[in-house]
């Protein structure tokens, strides 16, 4: 990793869950400072996740940020200082509606979520402890009726919840039935997360870069999960906590210590501040 050390990161990309995130859900004391110390160098930081705007806000507060975030796995670029969308690629809704009547004719209990931009629209909201995701802890959701009612317009994420066993077969399944037609991510045994094909955290993070004049060599990526996958290939230095899955620690340069014993502020210290 020498090599990488050298290397001038002017972007650090990190992933919430399970990478920035503690278990608790908070960001560690020593990684809070050495994110300060990096952005006080002029070190820009990108936060790059699955969840939806207002899932990110009071972390991108209380890190004082300014720039861009990559939401929905990239299919939302949000410019949070200014309230306005940067890139939206959505999903067309009559394919949605497809995978919903696909999906639910095997399994009836599924409970689905659909994201538009930064509100979230379903047609039974459980909360049962094990099909909440972290949004749906903390928000409730903005619409609840008939599909008919919302899937008129385009959506930015379709989310399909349930036992683990029927996410796992439809994450199998999907991809034969509209292949081509959809991109599915699974970043939790209970939840698959289904978007426009073309999308990736990578894209969006590569125009997010080039907006701030950064080149790909001069990124640090950091992620655990599949969803963070293509951006931690493209990023020129990808990095991974210890808690990561398994395929994703096969792609990075070097494996750090967990989200739960300050994984980024540890990345930060040993490729970042000199």
């Amino acid at each position: 990793m020498d090599q990488h050390r050298r290397k001038q990161i002017r972007l650090v990309a990190l992933d919430l869950d399970g990478t920035l995130l503690t278990t608790n859900k908070t960001i560690s004391r020593l990684t809070h400072t050495r994110l300060r110390d990096a952005m006080a160098a002029g070190v820009k930081v990108v936060l790059a996740t699955a969840r939806p705007p207002r899932a990110v806000r009071d972390y991108y507060l209380a890190l004082k940020l300014d720039t861009p975030t990559v939401n929905y796995n990239g299919a939302l670029i949000w410019d949070e200082q200014r309230g306005r969308i940067v890139r939206h690629v959505p999903l067309e809704a009559a394919i949605a509606r497809k995978v919903i009547d696909f999906s639910r004719k095997k399994y009836p209990k599924l409970v689905l979520g659909v994201e538009i931009l930064d509100k979230w629209y379903t047609d039974h909201f459980d909360e049962t402890p094990e099909y909440l995701v972290e949004t749906s802890k903390k928000f409730q959701p903005d619409f609840v009726g008939p599909l008919e009612a919302f899937l008129t317009v385009p959506i930015t994420k379709l989310l399909l919840i349930g036992n683990p066993a029927w996410i796992a077969e439809l994450d199998a399944s999907i991809p034969k039935k509209f292949a081509g037609k959809v991109l599915q991510v699974r970043s939790d045994p209970h939840l698959l997360q289904v978007m426009n094909p073309t999308i990736t955290k990578a894209l969006a993070l590569a125009q997010v870069a080039e907006q701030l004049g950064v080149a790909r060599g001069e990124v640090m990526a950091i992620g655990d999960a599949p969803n963070d996958l293509e951006m931690l290939r493209w990023a020129g230095l990808a990095l991974a906590p210890e808690n990561a899955w398994d395929v994703v620690k096969k792609v990075v340069h070097a494996v750090l210590p967990s989200n739960d014993r300050d994984c980024v502020g540890v990345a930060l210290e040993r490729y970042v501040l000199k």
